[in-house]
């Protein structure tokens, strides 16, 4: 699973306004390109202008000629167009839903905004099983006001409370919502704002039903362009409104959670798969009687050897075993007594040689010993010990003589 870097996924036609453009200049970019904020560029530093804070300005003054550097406005926080989505998890949780993509001299690459992040979410790692009731938390929050209120009253209240939608309900049905998109129009055209909301408000309103599934919810969000989700019951009566930073986060939570599961499978894989691979090597490597090195094993390990001996101008010796009269044992005692004989054979050899010594099961009933740093006279003296012992070998019950 991959997460995007930042700058994948970031809106790079941004819509930016110069410090010292005036604030009417700034209502007619919004109103020419629809957006209810812009960002104005002060050097490398990022300022985000709602339609919120042109409207409190009017409040105060109705003339709309002084600039944008004069207002206190909220600075967007930055974050370099590389980095890794994962990055921009704790600018969730404050009230500015903006943050800019930065190129690496510190210029404008783009702007991410909670739309962006949850079109870039994979719908594959949410949570289909789990509905929007169980994350409803609207009744505490939602704003909500009947369709005869004065709109001034709710501009007021858009104000002092900072929130940038606001319910209209009739019998507690949601029959329209009113944006910070409806206050541009309002604003632009100087319309009478003590007429009822219900003149301004965007209606009809587009609803899920609160047992929709999270991943219906951020199809409905990416497919409208979106920013919440109005959530009713089968009766149609509100039942509250879910933002995108609240799916985001959800969505974020169980992605980190899958991506944890996924490691640690992927680890236990990676585990058995090193063991498998081990254990195939072994089986590829050795004689599966006697445990010892098979001839292709030994061929590898011989020609590393003579390289080592060849380099270091050093001496190394080769014996060869044969059991002698194998054949008899096999006729008169049977395969299984044979190859106890051989597995008696091959843990003699090991007892009696160096962990250096290479010893390989040459096919049958003969042997191969690799002696390294041995010269011929060390070689002879160690074959005469090994030959000496065998003869003295008792085979078990069945058997026990000269081999």
């Amino acid at each position: 699973m991959r997460f995007p870097t930042v700058g994948e996924i970031a809106t790079t036609k941004v819509v930016t306004v110069d410090k010292n453009d005036t604030l009417l200049k700034v209502i007619d970019v919004m109103c020419l390109h629809g957006h209810r904020n812009v960002i104005v560029v002060d050097g490398c530093c990022f300022y985000l202008l709602s339609i919120n804070d042109i409207l409190s300005a009017k409040m105060q003054q109705p003339h709309l000629d002084k600039p944008v550097g004069s207002l206190e406005l909220a600075k967007i926080p930055t974050v370099y167009k590389n980095e890794n989505i994962l990055s921009t998890i704790e600018y969730l949780n404050c009230n500015l839903e903006h943050i800019c993509a930065i190129n690496e001299d510190g210029t404008l690459h783009g702007l991410l905004t909670h739309t962006d992040i949850t079109s870039s979410i994979d719908p594959d790692t949410l949570m289909k099983s789990f509905c929007l009731n169980d994350f409803l938390k609207l009744g505490k929050r939602v704003k909500w006001v009947a369709k005869d209120i004065k709109t001034s009253t709710v501009l007021n209240e858009m104000i002092i409370n900072a929130t940038d939608s606001v319910m209209i309900v009739d019998d507690k049905k949601p029959i329209g919502i009113f944006t910070t998109k409806d206050v541009v129009k309002i604003i632009r055209k100087n319309l009478d704002i003590e007429a009822p909301i219900s003149v301004y408000m965007s209606s009809p309103v587009d609803t899920l039903n609160k047992e929709s599934s999270v991943k219906e919810a951020l199809d409905f969000l990416t497919s409208k362009h979106y920013k919440r989700v109005i959530v009713v019951d089968d009766d149609g009566y509100l039942s509250g409104m879910i933002t995108q930073k609240e799916l985001i986060s959800l969505a974020y939570s169980r992605w980190a959670m899958l991506t944890k599961e996924y490691q640690e499978e992927l680890s236990k894989i990676n585990e058995s798969l090193i063991k498998k691979n081990s254990q195939i090597e072994h089986l590829a490597s050795r004689d599966p009687l006697t445990n010892l090195y098979n001839r292709y094993k030994f061929s590898k390990l011989f020609e590393l050897s003579q390289k080592t001996m060849v380099e270091r101008e050093g001496e190394m010796s080769l014996v060869m075993v044969d059991i002698d009269f194998f054949k008899k044992i096999n006729d008169t005692y049977g395969h299984g007594a044979g190859d106890k004989v051989l597995v008696g054979v091959s843990g003699l050899f090991l007892s009696l040689l160096r962990e250096e010594d290479i010893v390989c099961r040459w096919g049958g009933e003969e042997f191969i010993i690799l002696l390294p740093s041995t010269n011929v006279q060390n070689a002879i003296s160690l074959s005469q010990k090994l030959r000496r012992r065998i003869e003295t070998m008792a085979i078990d019950a069945l058997y026990k003589g000269h081999l």
